[in-house]
């Protein structure tokens, strides 16, 4: 299957109520410090509003609750591959989705043969504090070359104006956080990153 190019990163099923709507294809939802039956009810919810909607819903860590809630996507940093059980999420047919920063970590992720790889922070972000600093939409190039057809995701301080320049160096996919939720308009920005991923 083919993914879409934009790539939105939601920390409440709220969003998704109320964004999904404007056209939105993939989507991802990442709860962080909640009880798992908080994000459990979430995630039902959000894999039904995306079935609804014909969008694809990727996890962001919960792998035992996808596959409980039979989600079909799986997104796991670095920290969350060390307690993973892959064979598991594999067997339930979850497709995978795997943060990198490093060479060494690209390697890792490529012995387990995702089904796209992220790169970040192509840019400076604000949304975390990481060890790593911007990657430089140049390494999107670098990896491209290495990942061959596995789709490859831009994330870190993404916005609609840079996204071109991620496209143009190779990325399949640009996700976007913070220019989107701390946006004024967040209706406005997610049509205008839909038009600029078309």
């Amino acid at each position: 299957m083919t993914l879409a190019r934009f790539y939105p990163i939601f920390d409440d099923v709220a969003l998704l109520r109320r964004l999904l709507p404007l056209g939105i294809k993939l989507v991802q939802l990442r709860i962080k410090d909640e009880p798992d039956d908080i994000v459990g009810v979430q995630l039902a919810e959000a894999r039904d509003l995306c079935r609804a909607q014909g969008a694809v819903l990727v996890v962001n860590d919960y792998w035992q609750l996808a596959i409980e809630l039979g989600c079909d996507w799986v997104h796991l940093g670095q920290e969350d591959l060390d307690v993973a059980d892959i064979a598991a999420i594999r067997k339930a047919g979850l497709k995978l989705g795997v943060s990198t920063h490093d060479d060494a970590e690209l390697d890792r992720a490529l012995a387990l043969a995702p089904d796209y790889v992220a790169l970040g922070p192509v840019y400076p972000t604000i949304l975390k504090k990481m060890k790593w600093h911007q990657q430089g939409v140049e390494k999107l190039t670098i990896w491209k070359e290495r990942i061959g057809d596995v789709p490859l995701v831009a994330i870190g301080g993404m916005s609609v104006e840079r996204a071109p320049g991620a496209f143009a160096a190779g990325a399949d996919i640009v996700s976007v956080v913070t220019d989107i939720t701390l946006n004024d308009d967040s209706e406005a920005r997610v049509r205008a990153w839909l038009e600029a991923c078309a």
